[in-house]
């Protein structure tokens, strides 16, 4: 199990908001998480606001701003919301088992959305590009 899953949701969400989460605490599944947190608190628009706002401000507190990518944290976003749409679950562990392709596959997922590397490229870093294969609708 992943170190996130010691803090509760409330204290996951509160120690990412206050850059206090530990940089080694917060893998590709915390990622997923706040998404899933966000969402089911705020809705996807203001749970996309509020991460790419909070996701920025935690990067530069740790030293990594030059890792922030729009268009990843966007398409993450709504890769989770797309899933919790299907979801019977209530919390995100049986989320995560439920649709388990989003913590093991991710990048295969995207590579359904977009022919081009979102992960490299300078423009995806800093605006949102559209998907040019299958839109996430």
């Amino acid at each position: 199990m992943e170190k996130h899953f010691e803090l509760s949701d409330f204290e996951f969400e509160k120690q990412f908001i206050d850059c206090k989460l530990s940089p080694s605490n917060f893998s590709h599944e915390a990622h997923l998480r706040l998404a899933w947190i966000n969402i089911n608190k705020y809705g996807i628009a203001k749970a996309e606001k509020n991460i790419q706002n909070q996701l920025q401000k935690y990067v530069e507190s740790v030293g990594a701003k030059d890792k922030y990518n729009t268009t990843l944290t966007l398409a993450a976003i709504k890769a989770v919301y797309h899933f919790m749409l299907k979801s019977n679950s209530n919390n995100f562990k049986d989320f995560m088992n439920e649709f388990p392709q989003l913590k093991n596959n991710f990048k295969r997922l995207m590579d359904c959305h977009y022919g081009f590397d979102i992960y490299n490229s300078d423009k995806a870093k800093t605006e949102f590009l559209e998907p040019d294969l299958l839109p996430f609708d």
